[in-house]
């Protein structure tokens, strides 16, 4: 079997792995070894807040929609309550986002739901 050298492959790895780390600070952006373990933390760091995003973004709309329903004198948990039992279809993305930029409308959707 022929022998294979490996320079150009080895330099290749190298040099995307430091590209990677541009911009960290210290020995990290310099040293392969040091690099490669940053890079690995920072995948499993990266794919587990992919996960735990979807989770800050609910809380967020729950934390508005309950500040947009303190004034109308409801609190979140019997909203939501009143919503399933009205059979109302929007999720809390969206009425986060009417809370905020059209609170006339979120207004309505609040006597709506609140009839008997």
């Amino acid at each position: 079997m022929a022998r294979v050298k490996r320079g150009t492959t080895k330099l290749k790895r190298r040099h995307t792995v430091l590209a990677r780390t541009k911009g960290m600070r210290g020995n990290i952006r310099k040293k392969e070894r040091q690099a490669t373990e940053v890079l690995a933390h920072a995948g499993n760091h990266a794919f587990n807040d992919r996960r735990k995003k979807k989770s800050n973004f609910r809380a967020l709309w729950n934390v508005r929609l309950n500040a947009a329903l303190r004034p109308l004198g409801l609190s979140y948990s019997t909203f939501i309550g009143a919503l399933k039992r009205a059979h109302v279809g929007l999720d809390r993305k969206v009425l986060a986002g009417i809370a905020q930029d059209a609170p006339e409308t979120f207004t309505r959707i609040v006597q709506h739901v609140q009839r008997p």
